[in-house]
């Protein structure tokens, strides 16, 4: 039995901006009301954890622990948690959190939550981390409860919003491949679903072939989309694209620039393009391979600096959409049972993106991520 308060465990601590994913002793407080208590099986790495590790996105304190993309075992459930059949020893996954009351959470557009960048990337409980249910032994407060939950952690207290049961009992081979559905594979596919909504004759093209564009193109194939362009520099993903359904690939290194590639295949411009990169360049050369009544939608993280150009006047005359989307304005409670489903059925084959590695392995699964060696790497917690 774990005690009620002051729970020992290890998490890998980010001391300040730059400084490297650390695993060390931690204490957490207890489980309040609304909160959970969960055992980390896996945990997915997200491009996110790496740009607030760098300081790039400043919301909150450090030290802090990171990670968003959880799944794992309950152990304690708060006695105010809506899902009542919520229970010792659930399968569970992690997802982003909301405020579950501003216009967009009611809607079911829970990527669009008023207060979605507080919450998820400062805490939960509050922005300062002497809100956090994180502590070292020694007492000093570090930032915790981010995306709701902070799973680079053996053992994690989560918001209730943030946590999902599994509709199916998965194995241990699954359930790790499946761990990055939260974030990752949620935000490609939600995309597609929610916003884009892509219909079979559509000239579809995803920029980035990382997890979250592939889970999008697999999501249109799902929906029965013919034309799928995977457009990337490094030629094996773009086979792995191809083996997973893209119908036509781009090395936008073979290019002098991606309008003029995409123009070369699909003259009249193309339907719908799905931006996971961030990169300027891309993004302002997608706005000229749009054809008539086109849709940009980007979701990669782009620096600050920089700037897209294009008049009002070509917007209008052209019928052009460009959207930011977080999360693909998605309600996870809808969408994770619909992908755990396609998963069953072989339609969104993300295992062949996952490669586990055990937590004492973090800084080579971080080297290959960057290598573009590796699709998602995965964390097992193991006997930690």
């Amino acid at each position: 039995m774990i005690p009620e308060k002051q729970i020992p465990t290890k998490a890998f601590v980010v001391e300040a901006p730059h400084a490297p994913f650390v695993l060390q002793d931690v204490v957490l407080d207890e489980v309040r009301d609304n909160e959970v208590l969960v055992e980390m099986k896996f945990t997915g790495l997200c491009h996110t954890d790496i740009v607030v590790q760098q300081g790039a996105l400043p919301v909150g304190d450090y030290p802090a622990v990171l990670g968003h993309e959880g799944a794992g075992i309950v152990r304690r459930v708060g006695k105010a948690v809506k899902d009542k059949t919520l229970k010792d020893g659930d399968q569970v996954f992690l997802s982003f959190t909301t405020c579950d009351s501003c216009n967009p959470c009611k809607d079911g557009r829970k990527g669009f939550c008023r207060d979605f960048t507080n919450i998820n990337l400062a805490g939960v409980r509050g922005i300062s981390a002497a809100d956090s249910p994180i502590s070292t032994p020694a007492g000093q407060p570090v930032r915790g409860q981010f995306f709701g939950q902070s799973s680079m952690s053996k053992l994690a207290i989560v918001n209730e919003a943030s946590v999902f049961k599994s509709t199916y009992k998965l194995s241990d081979l699954d359930f790790a491949a499946l761990s990055p559905l939260g974030c990752g594979y949620l935000t490609g596919a939600g995309t597609v679903l929610n916003i884009l909504k892509p219909k079979p004759k559509s000239r579809f093209v995803v920029l980035g072939m990382g997890a979250v564009g592939l889970a999008a193109m697999m999501t249109a194939r799902a929906l029965g989309v013919e034309t799928i362009v995977a457009v990337d520099i490094v030629d094996s993903k773009l086979e792995l694209a191809t083996s997973l359904g893209a119908t036509h690939t781009l090395n936008t290194k073979h290019v002098t620039d991606l309008a003029e590639g995409l123009k070369e295949i699909f003259p009249e411009g193309v339907d719908n393009i799905l931006d996971t990169t961030g990169v300027i360049p891309l993004l302002q050369s997608s706005i000229a391979a749009l054809g008539h009544d086109g849709t940009l939608v980007f979701v990669g993280v782009a620096p600050a600096t920089g700037t897209l150009t294009i008049s009002p006047l070509e917007i209008m005359l052209s019928c052009k959409r460009i959207i930011g989307a977080i999360e693909g304005s998605s309600d996870p409670a809808k969408l994770l049972p619909l992908l755990l489903e396609w998963y069953n059925q072989g339609k969104f084959p993300v295992d062949k993106l996952a490669k586990v590695y055990n937590t004492d392995s973090l800084d080579q699964a971080l080297e290959d991520l960057q290598a573009g060696k590796i699709i998602k790497p995965i964390l097992r917690w193991g006997d930690i």
